[in-house]
């Protein structure tokens, strides 16, 4: 699988973001500019929902804005930024577990299916992605992160090790943790939905 893209205000732009590119002068606007992507698409892989993703963003860079006088350079500017991804994105999942509603916006974006697609076809998408999003959210959210850029965008470990600022083997720790996680979350899917169809 290839890079994702998202759309954005500005237009289609690839879902990734200048980790090398530390602003001249560190103030909100430069690191918005350069780091806005990576925060969208951590917060994606830490299971914010499509339809709180902007919310979620603008959240992340008030913190960042508050908290901007604390960053005192001992680490990569995008592992700061990702750990403050991480809390924002924790806070946004305890709220949408609370409302347990699901929004038109999130409907079709876990939809995913072609418009040739039979209705068939269609609900069979529909339901792999709700499946694959239930046992997503039953990973930590670091483990979590790290399986769906290994694992769904197909980015390679140094890559991510240098992207969120980790020790290559901190990566491989967390994967491999996070494939353990994963299938027993899926294990345990299977047999609350094979305990559903026996009633």
């Amino acid at each position: 699988m290839g890079r994702p893209w998202r759309v954005h205000s500005g237009g289609v732009v690839p879902a990734t973001s200048q980790v090398d590119d530390v602003p001249d002068v560190l103030d909100l606007e430069s690191i918005h500019d350069l780091h806005a992507d990576f925060v969208w698409c951590s917060l994606q892989r830490l299971g914010v929902r499509p339809a709180d993703l902007e919310d979620a963003l603008q959240e992340v860079f008030v913190v960042v804005y508050r908290k901007l006088a604390s960053f005192d350079g001992s680490s990569r500017l995008t592992t700061w930024l990702f750990g403050i991804s991480m809390r924002v994105a924790s806070a946004y999942r305890r709220k949408a577990y609370r409302r347990r509603e699901r929004t038109v916006v999130d409907m079709e974006a876990t939809a995913g299916a072609s418009p040739f697609d039979g209705p068939e076809d269609a609900l069979v998408e529909r339901q792999s992605r709700q499946r694959l999003t239930e046992v997503l959210d039953e990973l930590e959210p670091a483990r979590r992160a790290i399986f769906v850029m290994f694992e769904i965008e197909s980015i390679g470990c140094p890559e991510i090790a240098e992207q969120l600022g980790l020790p290559i083997g901190t990566v491989y720790s967390r994967l491999g943790a996070a494939r353990v996680d994963f299938s027993k979350a899926a294990a345990r899917l299977r047999r609350r939905e094979e305990a559903g169809h026996g009633r």
